[in-house]
């Protein structure tokens, strides 16, 4: 057995698809100092018992384009006999038998198109032509991708475990890690059962063992081992029959197929899941010695899936299974990748594949090495980042009870809007028994209970205006009503769940600034809308900061990016001390008064001066409001004058009741975050991991107000920025008919020819017009332009608009 080395650049703990994928594309970009360590045998996780199917198109951009990559890779390997994966190139069918599933399969025929991907719907004949073996009974739709295929999950690992080991790196197995060296904060090395691995980056790739690795560096990585089961028939088919069958999916039916040499392999995703290797505290708690095995078949739990099975292949009822694969697989909370640099300095991880590791293998190897080697993704990362999981998701219960749902529920068409059920009511706002008591119909958003809308405020006469299709499913009048309400008159929104941040030290001054593409050290009461940039000038965060003091800011961002922001800015921090980073977001209630009559309304409540000259826009005070001190910001995210008014939670409720009843003179409604989203599409407000992510600029968004390149030591990113084409342009478009409504994704096409995908759309209620953004080419931006947007099967027609669509001289947020 070969001696482990003393030290490595990198060292990756597991020897599964996904380290081995990261070990071939660390090689690739010219770091061969890397150690792979296995504690056994390469594949013998959970890559050997893998079904191997690869599918493309995926619910993100991302995704797609990272599947897309892993087809190719294969697709190239195979091209060697020395590397070739048992690459199948059968192309894939997805089968629709309801409605709904069609609309779904249309929407991913127009998304595909924007990714120059070949699928295509087809007749349901045409579908029984390419498998014949299937039974056409229910279905009403299908789609071909002619590109997907599947592969022998070991030969890949193996193929690229190979190309790695001989560019240099080297790979240990029997080798079991037995501890991670952390000194201040950072990844030191890798203690395991053969010596200790001095390291300054070590990557986590340890498929469902990942979340008990974490543990020895302190770190929770919300993956659980699930139980997942397929079958494999003997052989059937004749010798003579030598047609290559495409992989099948039935989401209604909850399966899918591919063949085995003369046979099937069939599986699929119970509604009945199980957690593999979890102890008394619900925690995954592995077996030492359980090293290439499998877990006892179940076929009671599979019944359903088998039943399924023959109701679309008739002849499932006949044959004979060879085996049933019962083996262990991570899942996530919300079936995304686990994929990224941890709290811990140096301290990768990629897990929780969720079962389509295969598919996604490529890719992760990819964006993983390149993360390591420049300290940044080269993709837009965000919902495979291990910073979307706060702290929350250390708990074991409420991890278990979420990704349970998520399994269960994996074939299910996900409407826009849809809320899940499982671990609910976690955070709840000071006010939330007052909005619970008034007909609020709750959301969650990263474990808060925000407010969607009011069940009361819902209105009959504003029926007329419910979107088509999807966008009307979990609609309500309520949304209309109060979107309305803020423009006519005022609504008071609770924001508490909005992430805060402070910023704090002789040291923050400068320390903002630099990572601020604004100028945010204006002064005590002064605040500023910036964005962050990472080296490749695109945006990394979206916020405001609201100069406090000399020497303190308070930052305000979303509820779900308060612990990428706060990473972000973690790793940026200056080694001397001189500035502390806190997470305040639980310690402050947030209420935003907003519409025409806020000042009418706050005034009473304060002896503020509210005026413009005695309170400006974009300017903070402390006041008080009643009996409540308040931390006031004069800023707004749907276009009206107002105010967010923040106090410490002990205050939260009554200060909520001193507004409510303040309000009620002035025909003041209380209001959701639906209508708030309806409000800024007006207003042409970004929202970042949509509009604006890590792949977009300032300049392409249509932020470059933002920018000081000029400002006295730069900003973080103006390189990388200065070096970008900026070649597109977000684009505000007008749909022609305004119950038409774009969900996200879709394709845009002018002339005959796809120019772009929309990055969100809704409806504008003020304006009784349908809205969608998106980016194209700067040469096609102009107002004025026709286009289309593809909707559902149907070209809609749209219109090229300057934006915003709703006081554009900023009167009213101003007056």
């Amino acid at each position: 057995m070969q001696d482990l080395p003393e030290s490595a650049r990198v060292v990756i703990i597991g020897g599964g698809v996904g380290g081995a994928s990261i070990a071939y594309h660390l090689a690739q970009l010219g770091m061969t100092d890397v150690v792979l360590v296995d504690r056994d045998e390469l594949t013998n996780g959970s890559t050997f018992h893998s079904a191997g199917l690869v599918g493309q198109l995926r619910g993100s951009v991302t995704l797609t384009k990272m599947m897309m990559y892993s087809a190719q890779l294969y697709r190239e390997l195979a091209k060697d006999p020395e590397t070739d994966p048992g690459w199948v190139e059968s192309g894939g069918i997805r089968l629709a038998c309801t409605k709904e599933r069609q609309e779904e399969l249309q929407r991913q025929v127009g998304w595909a198109q924007t990714f120059g991907l070949p699928l295509e719907e087809i007749s349901v004949a045409e579908a029984n032509r390419l498998f014949p073996l299937m039974s056409t009974d229910g279905v009403i739709g299908a789609t071909f991708l002619p590109t997907d295929g599947y592969l022998d999950p070991s030969q890949l690992t193996q193929s690229l475990a190979r190309v790695a080991r001989n560019n240099g790196v080297q790979i240990h197995t029997k080798t079991r890690v037995k501890g991670i060296l952390v000194e201040e904060g950072r990844v030191r090395g890798v203690e395991t059962d053969r010596g200790v691995i001095r390291a300054d980056k070590v990557v986590n790739a340890a498929g469902m063992y990942a979340a008990e690795i974490g543990r020895m560096a302190g770190v929770r990585i919300p993956v659980i081992p699930f139980s997942h089961q397929y079958l494999v028939t003997t052989g059937f088919r004749s010798e003579d029959d030598r047609a290559r069958l495409p992989t099948l999916r039935d989401p209604d039916l909850l399966v899918y197929f591919r063949e085995d040499a003369r046979g099937l392999v069939m599986g699929g995703y119970e509604r009945h899941s199980r957690a593999a290797f979890l102890d008394e505290h619900l925690r995954d708690s592995i077996p030492g010695d359980f090293n290439g095995r499998l877990l006892d078949e179940d076929w009671d739990r599979f019944e359903e899936i088998t039943t399924n099975s023959a109701k679309r292949v008739p002849i499932m009822s006949e044959l004979q299974i060879r085996k049933l694969i019962n083996g262990p697989e991570g899942f996530t909370p919300d079936n995304e990748f686990c994929l990224g640099e941890t709290e811990v300095g140096g301290f990768f991880v990629a897990a929780g594949f969720c079962a389509h590791g295969i598919a996604g293998a490529g890719g992760i190897g990819k964006v993983m090495a390149e993360w390591i080697v420049d300290g940044e993704p080269s993709l837009d990362l965000w919902e495979m980042d291990i910073r979307r999981f706060g702290r929350h998701w250390r708990s074991y219960d409420y991890t278990l009870a979420r990704t349970r749902e998520n399994y269960e529920t994996y074939y299910d068409i996900r409407y826009p809007n849809h809320e899940r059920t499982s671990a609910r009511g976690l955070k709840r706002s000071p006010a939330y028994s007052w909005h619970r008591e008034h007909g609020a119909v709750f959301g969650e958003k990263s474990g808060w209970e925000r407010v969607n809308y009011y069940s009361t405020n819902e209105d009959p006469a504003l029926e007329h205006l419910r979107p088509k299709g999807w966008a009307g499913m979990n609609w309500s009048t309520a949304i209309a009503r109060e979107h309305l309400g803020t423009r006519e008159s005022a609504t008071l929104f609770d924001e508490s769940s909005f992430s805060k941040l402070r910023i704090d030290g002789p040291g923050a001054a400068r320390y903002l600034n630099y990572l601020a593409d604004n100028d945010v050290a204006k002064g005590p009461g002064r605040i500023t809308y910036t964005q962050l940039l990472n080296s490749h000038g695109g945006i990394e965060a979206d916020l405001t900061i609201t100069q406090l003091t000399d020497e303190s800011f308070l930052l305000i961002t979303g509820t779900a990016f308060g612990n990428h922001d706060f990473s972000w800015l973690r790793s940026h921090l200056p080694d001397d001390g001189s500035v502390r980073l806190t997470d305040v977001t639980g310690s402050y209630a947030c209420y935003a008064l907003w519409g025409p009559s806020s000042r009418e309304i706050l005034a009473p409540l304060t002896d503020a001066d509210l005026s413009n000259a005695g309170f400006p826009y974009l300017r903070a005070k402390e006041i008080t409001v009643g009996h409540v001190p308040v931390l006031a910001l004069r800023v707004t995210f749907v276009g009206e004058l107002g105010w967010e008014l923040y106090c410490t939670s002990e205050y939260g409720m009554s200060l909520f009741e001193t507004l409510v009843q303040a309000g009620e003179s002035h025909a003041m409604l209380v209001g959701g975050y639906r209508a708030i989203d309806s409000l800024r599409l007006e207003k042409a407000y970004r929202v970042w991991g949509s509009d604006v992510t890590p792949d977009d600029d300032p300049i392409e968004a249509g932020l470059e107000f933002c920018l000081r390149p000029h400002k006295a030591g730069g900003f973080f990113g103006s390189e990388g920025l200065a070096k970008r084409e900026s070649s597109r342009r977000l684009v505000c478009l007008v749909l022609e008919d305004s119950r038409s409504v774009a969900l996200g994704n879709e394709p845009i096409r002018m002339s005959g020819a796809i120019i772009g995908r929309v990055t969100s759309g809704g409806v504008g209620y003020s304006v009784d017009k349908s809205i969608a953004y998106g980016y194209v080419p700067v040469e096609l931006a102009e107002p004025g332009r026709a286009c289309e947007v593809f909707i559902f099967g149907e070209w809609i027609d749209a219109l090229i608009v300057e934006a915003p669509l709703v006081d554009p001289e900023m009167k009213r947020i101003r007056s």
